[in-house]
């Protein structure tokens, strides 16, 4: 192991220094544990065949016009994410190389130009004004036991073809903890299942350009934006993103939100404001035991597939369970879209 030093920017302005360590890239890197395995959610088959005029009933007053949103021109002409307004707000950035490990409660690690990864075991780090460009399993990823990590303004993008997993990379951030998160103001591309996380506060990224992959087990990876496997009670918050699955379904498209059971219920999850696009469904709803779900005024995008998602906005709600409400969720031409009833 080689020690490696750095000039960090603490987030009061003070210059402080810590160590991080430095290992290569090998099989003693292992991937995270709890890799979802969808089984508990199959694709369904569709039941209705959706024209785009014939998508929804919109709600209202007989003979009244419903307020709906406004039409939507694309994510940054309504105000969403995009390019523009995430990532790094320098572009003089400093170079550093090598699968890191942080070990150092506190480090702060900012204006860095990364090629490789960050793997925390430590508390309260944050990661701001920076680059990582990987090639290992994750951009960056939070052990057990450990809390309070930020990704802030900065971009974690991959090398298609260079990562572990038959040349794929899977996390942008992997958080293998119970302890808080939160990811606001990204770019984040490249990655199978982009943000992985079961609580934490996701907000104001930008998510696009996934590329699929086949896996180690010799199947197409399942792509999803944002994912959770459930069994987590601490509170998922995802507000104001762009979230982009571009990929075809028969490559591995999953969801641009995928909330699966496989570790338990989904509970206590807010999905509020998002320009969503892409998947098999756009948003997979948790399974029939979700609870506490409140998804509210999303846009459902048509960018890819004429229903924002290939057979679909959403599958798998659980539309009686205790505390789950849906409202206000459009497509991209203002229609609304009624409550499911699956």
């Amino acid at each position: 192991m080689l020690a490696l030093a750095g000039a960090l920017i603490g987030t009061a302005g003070a210059v402080v220094t810590a160590l991080a360590t430095r290992h290569p890239h090998d099989s003693s890197v292992a991937a995270p544990t709890y890799r979802v395995t969808r089984s508990a959610l199959p694709v369904p088959t569709p039941t209705v065949s959706l024209s785009p005029k014939a998508r929804v009933t919109p709600s209202g007053t007989a003979g009244a016009a419903p307020t709906l949103r406004p039409a939507c021109a694309g994510p940054s002409a309504c105000g969403f994410p995009s390019a523009a307004d995430t990532g790094p707000g320098s572009t003089t950035l400093t170079p550093h190389s090598g699968d890191i490990s942080i070990r150092t409660n506190g480090t702060v690690i900012s204006g860095w130009n990364l090629s490789g990864s960050l793997d925390i075991y430590a508390d309260d780090v944050t990661v701001v004004d920076s680059k990582i460009t990987s090639t290992n399993w994750w951009g960056v990823n939070l052990r057990p036991g450990h809390t309070g990590l930020r990704i802030l303004h900065s971009m974690i993008t991959a090398l298609p073809g260079k990562g572990p997993d038959n040349g794929g990379e899977d996390y942008a951030l992997s958080n293998m903890s119970d302890g808080t998160v939160e990811v606001g103001w990204n770019d984040l591309s490249v990655f199978g299942n982009t943000v992985s996380t079961g609580h934490g506060y996701i907000h104001d990224n930008y998510v696009h350009d996934l590329v699929p992959f086949i896996n180690r087990s010799g199947y197409y990876q399942h792509t999803d934006t944002v994912i959770s496997e459930g069994g987590d009670t601490t509170g998922l918050r995802i507000e104001h993103n762009t979230l982009l699955n571009p990929i075809d379904v028969k490559r591995g498209a999953s969801a641009a939100i995928g909330l699966y059971p496989d570790s338990g219920p989904v509970t206590d999850v807010t999905i509020r404001d998002n320009w969503l696009a892409g998947g098999a469904y756009t948003l997979y709803g948790g399974g029939a035991g979700a609870a506490r779900m409140m998804v509210s005024d999303n846009v459902f995008s048509d960018e890819y597939w004429p229903q924002s998602g290939f057979y679909g906005p959403i599958a798998h709600w659980n539309a009686t369970g205790t505390g789950n409400v849906w409202s206000g969720n459009t497509f991209r031409d203002g229609t609304e879209i009624d409550a499911p009833s699956n």
